[in-house]
């Protein structure tokens, strides 16, 4: 897809998009790149303090950006039967500046088409954070995102943006260093 190679390469160059995903549209970015996720969170208007999460399109992928996995990670992926954010104890490889003040990351794996094959192409995690200034509600379609975002955003990806579908935020399982986990949104 020709759309998907412009995107990839506004990924490279340190740009943000607005794009959509396996739930809400999104604001995303290189998540290697503390430059471009500092952009993210002025745009949004959020204290870096508040960690946003990865999407990436395979278990495969998480392992370069986490320590550990713990065995029963692999089987709530497998059967997870909507969108699914797992955090993580301890992040690595991914820009600072995204990692919560515990060293914790969330990451979550898309199976929606789009946003599968962007993460496929882009090769790297790209951030997923809601497309709305902080504190404000998250928009459920692209026509309900503010035009402050809009014209935030180095690009704004052309596909799904008629879709109605009313879609929800993940599921949210929080996984300490000892093993132990919170649902933190079921």
């Amino acid at each position: 897809m020709e759309e998907i190679k412009k995107i990839v390469e506004v990924l490279q160059a340190g740009g943000i998009i607005l794009y959509p995903t396996d739930t809400v549209w999104g604001i995303g970015c290189d998540a290697t790149n503390a430059e471009a996720v500092q952009k993210i969170y002025q745009l949004k208007q959020r204290s870096d303090s508040k960690s946003m999460l990865l999407l990436t399109d395979s278990m495969a992928k998480v392992q370069a950006y986490v320590t550990e996995i713990p065995d029963v990670v692999w089987d709530l992926v497998e059967c997870a039967d909507k969108p699914l954010t797992i955090i993580y104890p301890e992040g690595r490889n991914v820009a600072t500046n995204l990692l919560a003040d515990d060293g914790s990351i969330g990451i979550r794996i898309t199976n929606e088409s789009f946003s599968k094959q962007l993460c496929a192409r882009f090769k790297k995690p790209i951030v997923s954070t809601s497309a709305n200034i902080s504190g404000e509600p998250t928009p459920a379609f692209y026509a309900e995102i503010s035009d402050e975002i809009k014209q935030g955003v180095d690009y704004i990806v052309q596909a799904k943006q008629d879709d109605m579908e009313k879609k929800s935020p993940s599921s949210i399982i929080k996984f300490e260093k000892n093993g132990t986990f919170v649902l933190i949104r079921p």
